[in-house]
């Protein structure tokens, strides 16, 4: 006869708890997974690549996007040129370039893809020129250099730092005979092409007569820097890579560099006469306001929408103009085709809204400028032409974008502050640092009686703005001041530039079936841990088998105390004492 197994009550409730749950859960997801599927996004992963100059910017905004909305955008930086290569081919879904196809005057065929793109406005910034230079043993921090000087040491025209050129626009500066070693990209580089682009355009006849010597038919805007055999001039791999060179023990290298990796390693750039007459550094403001004179093609059924034409920059005579300032752009699809999905363009065009709107608020500290407000409107719109984008994307009004407010007024380019008169063109020189290196002095090596004094006027404004820094500031110029080689706080000396404030935000919250399913699973989860240990006590109790310290003796324990006591039992024997009192043996009867 088979036994018929009781479930206790309490278990009896348990179980009926998991079936309800499921049930009504299971009945919620079917319910509710089309409406999820529609309001929440799925994002897949996106891959792109180019621009080294953006790198840094892109590396923080990848980090943030994900944290905040779980969208995972991955960036290699092999160089603008590969990013507009690879893009073509379609083995990446972005390309990041400073410069568009077919840029006119270029030195080499650059086909436009035949996929269908656009260009978006990533994020702005100066061509800067990073440098390791001493005098006496103390490094330059405030070295000055006009567009005719730069021209000429990179054609390798000017050779050695005391030449006359150099030292007429350092007048507080005795600088070395030292050799110059002009530090330039080996790789295809959007850097080089800006760089170029302003030498072909300022200084035509410098130019050219150096690519004649370097052997280069046609010398115009080049995207790989052309290297006369048995000079000075050192060539090394991406931004990081001419940055470390210069950083290392290498005296009298200079590079063209983005701001940021100066900031990076705590290396002051070269402050660039503008054509106000005064030496300017890329700090945020100055690049905004340079870029208020770029002509930007607004002609949005141009292929070319949205890219600039920079010559009106080179020429700004606003005073707080630097002249190499400029943006890169991000070339993104508008079709969907080869591996790019409906999920792809989702995940790129909120990664672009971010960007454009929350991720500038981390531009200037990172060493660039945020992106003005004409262009960043301009991108949120190509944003929207993303295949599989979101339609509820941000606005200008929505925008958190430290530039602007939400009515378009452009606040930076307005707070922008005016150069110092010590940077002015003439005989007096400003003796602060620059770049990574703000908060630090430069002693007056001129030899003039002034020498001491001015250096020491210096230094008592340097260490003021460094204790502000240290608590937040920046040092002088408008740029982070730099502490370990990291970029920290705002400006010193008066109002912050940027208005920007920390931002909350939005996570992506978990779906109803997502919580269904995690609720079930955390019910069948205890159930699977409580309910073994109960069934099998229930069983042993069916099957009488005590348990617990106050179990009755059995039949068994019965049997086991029997069969002790069946045990061989030896008799006991009493033996006489063979001794006596004395210890003198008696003899038994039986002795003879």
């Amino acid at each position: 006869m088979k036994k018929t197994l009781t479930v206790p009550r309490g278990i009896q409730g348990t179980l009926a708890i998991v079936m309800v749950v499921a049930l009504t859960l299971g009945s919620g997801v079917e319910g509710t997974t089309a409406a999820d599927a529609e309001a929440s996004p799925q994002y897949q992963s996106v891959q792109g690549a180019g621009s080294t100059w953006s790198a840094n910017a892109l590396d923080q905004w990848t980090r943030n996007f994900f944290d905040n909305y779980q969208g995972r955008v991955s960036y290699t930086a092999s160089g603008s040129t590969a990013g507009r290569t690879l893009f073509s081919q379609g083995t990446i879904d972005f390309g990041v370039s400073e410069i568009p196809y077919t840029l006119s005057g270029s030195d080499a065929p650059d086909p436009k893809p035949k996929r269908p793109f656009a260009y978006i406005p990533i994020v702005a910034g100066g061509t800067s020129f990073m440098y390791n230079l001493a005098i006496g043993g103390q490094r330059v921090n405030n070295l000055r250099l006009s567009g005719e000087t730069l021209a000429k040491i990179f054609t390798g025209v000017i050779t050695k730092w005391n030449d006359p050129a150099v030292a007429k626009d350092n007048p507080k500066l005795t600088l070395p005979a030292i050799t110059v070693v002009p530090v330039v990209r080996s790789d295809g580089s959007g850097t080089t092409a800006q760089f170029s682009s302003w030498m072909r355009s300022q200084y035509p006849a410098i130019w050219n007569a150096y690519c004649a010597k370097a052997g280069r038919s046609n010398c115009g805007i080049t995207s790989n820097y052309p290297v006369v055999p048995g000079s000075a001039f050192v060539s090394q791999q991406g931004s990081d890579g001419v940055a470390g060179f210069v950083k290392g023990d290498a005296a009298g290298a200079i590079t063209y560099v983005e701001t940021s990796y100066a900031l990076n390693e705590g290396f002051p750039v070269a402050k660039v006469l503008n054509s106000s007459g005064y030496f300017t550094e890329p700090t945020a403001s100055n690049v905004a306001v340079s870029l208020l004179a770029a002509v930007v093609n607004t002609t949005a059924a141009s292929p070319d929408y949205l890219t600039a034409d920079l010559r009106g920059v080179y020429g700004n005579v606003d005073p707080r103009t630097y002249p190499l300032s400029s943006y890169s752009y991000m070339i993104v699809p508008l079709a969907i085709e080869g591996n790019f999905t409906v999920d792809k363009g989702l995940t790129l065009a909120e990664f672009v809204s971010y960007f454009l709107c929350e991720g500038q608020q981390s531009a200037e500290v990172l060493g660039y400028s945020p992106l003005p407000v004409n262009l960043a409107s301009a991108g949120l719109e190509q944003a929207q032409r993303i295949p599989g984008g979101n339609p509820k994307n941000k606005t200008i009004a929505s925008c958190n974008n430290p530039t602007f407010s939400p009515d378009g007024t452009n606040k930076l380019a307005n707070e922008a502050p005016q150069p110092q008169a010590c940077d002015k063109q003439g005989a007096d020189q400003c003796l602060t640092g620059t770049g990574g290196a703000a908060d630090t002095v430069t002693a007056d090596s001129s030899g003039n009686a002034s020498s001491a004094a001015a250096t020491a006027s210096a230094a008592a404004a340097a260490g003021a703005a460094g204790a502000v820094g240290a608590g937040g500031a920046v040092g002088a110029g408008g740029v982070p001041a730099a502490v370990d080689g990291k970029a920290v706080g705002l400006t010193a000396g008066g109002d912050p530039i940027v208005a920007g404030s920390p931002v909350d935000l939005p996570g992506r919250g978990l779906s109803l079936a997502t919580l269904a399913f995690m609720l079930l699973a955390a019910v069948a989860a205890i159930s699977l841990v409580f309910l073994p240990p109960m069934i099998a006590r229930r069983r042993a109790a069916m099957a009488g088998i005590p348990r617990g310290p106050t179990r009755r003796r059995t039949d068994g324990s019965k049997k086991r105390q029997n069969s002790s006591q069946n045990r061989l039992r030896i008799p006991k024997v009493h033996l006489d004492n063979p001794f006596r009192k004395r210890g003198s043996a008696a003899a038994s009867k039986g002795d003879s």
